[in-house]
């Protein structure tokens, strides 16, 4: 358990500060993504590194606990071998020879304790690593199972995030108008507007003044004539009251000025 947690706890902490690191300085959601698939890969290799390593340990154990199981094999068949060949000797009356394959025998007999002895000390060592393993492992198949899940939605991630940095834009954008509403310079823009009508307008009137103020002098030159033709009439030996009368009243000034005028 310790070697499971010092291995997949050290990396699920350099994954997670590599991603915020990530996150939090990312300007380019595809960039960053591939960055962060890159940074996974190389994670997901450190690992195996790792596991591999444990798993070499544990094979390093299996062969050492194996050797000893056939130590302890052979030192019973030496035991054995020896321990007839005494009895042999024995049988045959040669206590000395007996007693000499007899001590070989013994000594047999504890190289094989010795070697069952290291054996029961490595069964829960090897038991134990064996279920780390298998762990490292699985958390090994995971890391890249998440890793094709990454690499599969990837471009769904680029474009959800795309869409989501397009929409924050626009809520900025939309914040700034409500700051600084635009509709406010279309109203001074329209009030200029409405001032040059206004000014154009007071142009036309005064030109319409200038023109009525032209046909009250012709009106009043027309007086004036009048009052010259009959001017001349009374000068003529014409009383005013005859004046008006007959077609003296449409004579025109050069009439007047030849003397045509008629009693």
């Amino acid at each position: 358990m310790p070697a499971k947690q010092s291995i997949f706890g050290r990396i699920s902490q350099l994954v997670r500060a590599n991603i915020n690191a990530m996150i939090d300085q990312a300007e380019d959601p595809q960039l960053m993504i591939d960055q962060l698939i890159r940074d996974f890969t190389n994670n997901i290799s450190e690992a195996e590194a790792a596991v591999a390593q444990t798993i070499g340990n544990l094979r390093l154990m299996e062969d050492d606990y194996r050797e000893d199981e056939q130590a302890a094999q052979e030192w019973g068949g030496k035991a054995l071998a020896a321990s007839r060949k005494a009895d042999e000797f024995r049988a045959a009356g040669n206590a000395t020879d007996a007693d000499k394959f007899d001590n070989l025998a013994k000594v047999a007999l504890q190289r094989q304790l010795q070697a069952e002895g290291e054996m029961r000390v490595a069964e829960p060592q090897i038991a134990s690593q064996t279920e780390v393993v298998e762990k490292l492992k699985t958390g090994i198949e995971n890391m890249r199972t998440k890793l094709s899940q990454l690499q599969a939605k990837r471009n769904e991630l680029v474009a959800r995030a795309k869409t989501a940095e397009a929409q924050g834009k626009v809520m900025d954008a939309m914040g700034k108008i409500n700051v600084l509403d635009p509709t406010s310079d279309i109203g001074r823009f329209e009030e200029k507007i409405r001032r040059e009508e206004a000014r154009v307008r007071g142009q036309q009137e005064l030109q319409a003044s200038s023109l009525d103020a032209q046909f009250e002098q012709l009106e009043d030159l027309g007086q004036m004539t009048e009052v010259e033709a009959r001017l001349a009439a009374l000068k003529a030996g014409n009383t005013p009251s005859t004046i008006g009368q007959g077609e003296s009243a449409a004579l025109t000034p050069e009439q007047l000025e030849g003397g045509s005028l008629h009693a």
